[in-house]
C-alpha cells in the first residue's frame, strides 16, 4: 500500500513536470526524455537522503557524519545530472551545440524544479517524523504518569496484595522467588524476575540477571554499579549499554 502511493505520487510529478515544460520546449518528446532520465535520480537521493542519511545519522544525533554524507549525495547526484546533460549533447543535439542551447537552459530549469520537489519532500518528511516523535513522547509520558499511581499484584502468604508500582525500588531474583523491596517494605512472592520485567512500565530497568530497579529511585550510578536507598544493585555485562543508554538519556 505505501509502495502504491510513492509510485503513485512519482507519476503525477513526472506528468506535471512533462506538461508545463513540453509546452515550454515545444516538444513534448524531448521533455519526457529529460524527465524520464533526470527523475531516477532525484528519486534515488530522495529516497537515500530520507530514508537512509536521516534515520540513520541525524535522526541519532550523528550531525558531522549526515552533513558529510549529505555533502556526498549531491555531489554525486549532481554528477548524474551532467552525465543526463552529455546524453542529451550526444543524442538529441547530435554534437551540435547550436541546436542544444537554447533547450539546455530550460533543462537546468527543469533539474532544479525537480531538485525542489525532493528537497520538499525531504522536508516534509522530516516534519511529520519529528510530529510524530513528539506525539509517541507525549503519549508515553501520559502513560507513565498514569502508571506511577497504578499497581501490581502479587501473592504473599497465600494473600494476594497490591504493591504502588511507584513505591517499588528493586526486585531481586532469589531463585523461584522474587524479592521486592518498596520504600516501606519488603515482600517475597514464588515468580520469575523474567514474569515481572514483561510487566513492568518502561521505567524500570532490568541491571543484572537477578535485579530491576525503578530509575526513578536510582541516585548514583556507574557502569558497574547503581544505588538506590539503602542498598547497591550490580551492573552486569550483558546490560551495561542499555542501562547507561536508559540513565543517560
Amino acid at each position: 500500500m505505501q509502495t502504491g502511493k510513492h509510485l503513485l505520487f512519482w507519476i503525477l510529478i513526472s506528468l506535471f513536470l512533462i506538461a508545463g515544460f513540453g509546452s515550454t520546449f515545444s516538444d513534448f518528446a524531448k521533455t519526457f526524455y529529460f524527465v524520464s532520465f533526470l527523475m531516477p535520480v532525484a528519486v534515488g537521493t530522495s529516497y537515500f537522503f530520507n530514508y537512509y542519511l536521516v534515520p540513520v545519522y541525524l535522526l541519532q544525533k550523528s550531525f558531522l557524519r549526515f552533513w558529510l554524507y549529505t555533502a556526498y549525495t549531491i555531489i554525486i547526484s549532481f554528477f548524474l545530472q551532467l552525465i543526463v546533460m552529455l546524453l542529451a549533447f550526444v543524442v538529441i543535439a547530435e554534437y551540435n551545440y547550436q541546436v542544444l542551447d537554447p533547450v539546455m537552459a530550460n533543462v537546468f530549469v527543469l533539474a532544479s524544479v525537480i531538485y525542489l520537489v525532493v528537497f520538499l519532500k525531504a522536508f516534509l518528511l522530516l516534519y511529520l517524523r519529528f510530529v510524530n516523535k513528539e506525539s509517541e513522547l507525549s503519549a508515553r509520558n501520559k502513560e507513565n504518569e498514569g502508571l506511577k499511581t497504578a499497581f501490581i499484584t502479587i501473592r504473599e502468604k497465600r494473600e494476594n496484595r497490591q504493591i504502588r508500582l511507584s513505591g517499588i525500588i528493586s526486585l531481586e531474583s532469589l531463585g523461584d522467588y522474587v524479592k521486592i523491596t518498596t520504600n516501606t517494605e519488603r515482600f517475597t512472592t514464588k515468580e520469575t524476575l523474567a514474569a515481572f520485567e514483561q510487566q513492568l512500565p518502561d521505567y524500570f530497568i532490568r541491571t543484572h540477571r537477578s535485579f530491576i530497579v525503578n530509575r526513578n529511585h536510582v541516585q548514583t550510578f556507574s557502569a558497574t554499579s547503581v544505588t538506590v536507598p539503602n542498598s547497591e544493585i550490580p551492573v552486569s555485562r550483558t546490560y551495561k549499554k542499555q542501562v547507561m543508554a536508559v540513565l543517560t538519556g
